[in-house]
């Protein structure tokens, strides 16, 4: 269903409009080493390598012997709806997960999400196939922190003072193309600046909008949402892209089909 924008809803944009954009600057916490240990561990527990090669039956059609775990992890970041707002200092992105790569002695890969669980503790949420983040995280610099805007399925290169588009199923800018952090800002104000947390879009479960509650490592308390491209004025043409990109990259729960590893 596309957004019919009420008064409320143009009033809230407008308001938006006038904010001051983040800081460019405005730095991403990182995973403690500790943090990035919990997360590979949670990566190599029975349930969460039975869950992997469910993924590897239902999307490659494989049933493997051996699966290996990778034994480091990829922080993925995802979309700041302050930044969104154009809240000052805040940062363009919030740690959603740490991606852990499970490669079947087949030779194909799926990619465990481990998700915080509290201080110290993490647990595998999903499993998509293929590795995306460890193959995109190879073209990160060495201020740079992977970033995902899900409403185009999205992948940036996020660094102190703008972002480079590495993929996208509906690119908004230029792929590998530099772009300031501030003209990221008003971008994706402009996208999402009236369907964020509370929003009258969201209040009339307008279809498209998902948000969810993540506990960032520590004490960082933080809420991360997304949306989904069909709901999007905007994105009306995102649904062939993203059939097309999911064909190839499909996701398994960690709660379905899971079972110990042999």
């Amino acid at each position: 269903m596309i957004c019919r924008k009420s008064v409320a809803c143009a009033l809230t944009a407008v308001a938006l409009s006038f904010t001051t954009p983040a800081s460019a600057s405005a730095a991403l916490p990182p995973p403690s080493p500790a943090d990035f240990a919990a997360a590979v561990e949670a990566a190599r527990t029975p349930a969460a390598i039975g869950v992997a090669r469910t993924n590897f039956r239902q999307v490659h059609g494989v049933e493997p012997k051996t699966v290996a775990v990778a034994d480091h992890g990829v922080a993925a970041y995802v979309l700041n709806p302050d930044f969104v707002r154009g809240v000052p200092g805040a940062p363009a992105g919030v740690l959603q997960y740490i991606a852990v790569t499970a490669t079947a002695d087949t030779g194909v890969r799926a990619t465990l999400r481990a998700n915080p669980e509290g201080a110290g503790h993490w647990t595998v949420g999903s499993v998509f196939s293929g590795d995306d983040e460890e193959a995109l995280s190879a073209r990160l610099g060495k201020d740079s922190v992977l970033l995902n805007e899900p409403q185009i399925n999205g992948w940036y290169e996020l660094t102190p003072s703008g972002v480079v588009l590495l993929q996208a199923s509906l690119p908004q800018s230029p792929v590998g193309t530099p772009l300031p952090l501030a003209e990221y800002q008003r971008q994706v104000q402009s996208r999402y600046g009236d369907k964020l947390p509370g929003s009258t879009y969201e209040k009339e479960h307008k279809i498209g909008f998902t948000q969810a509650e993540v506990a960032p490592p520590a004490d960082r308390s933080t809420a991360v949402w997304w949306l989904s491209a069909g709901g999007l004025a905007v994105l009306v043409l995102a649904a062939v892209l993203l059939r097309r990109r999911y064909s190839q990259r499909k996701s398994t729960p960690a709660s379905e089909g899971s079972s110990p590893s042999k």
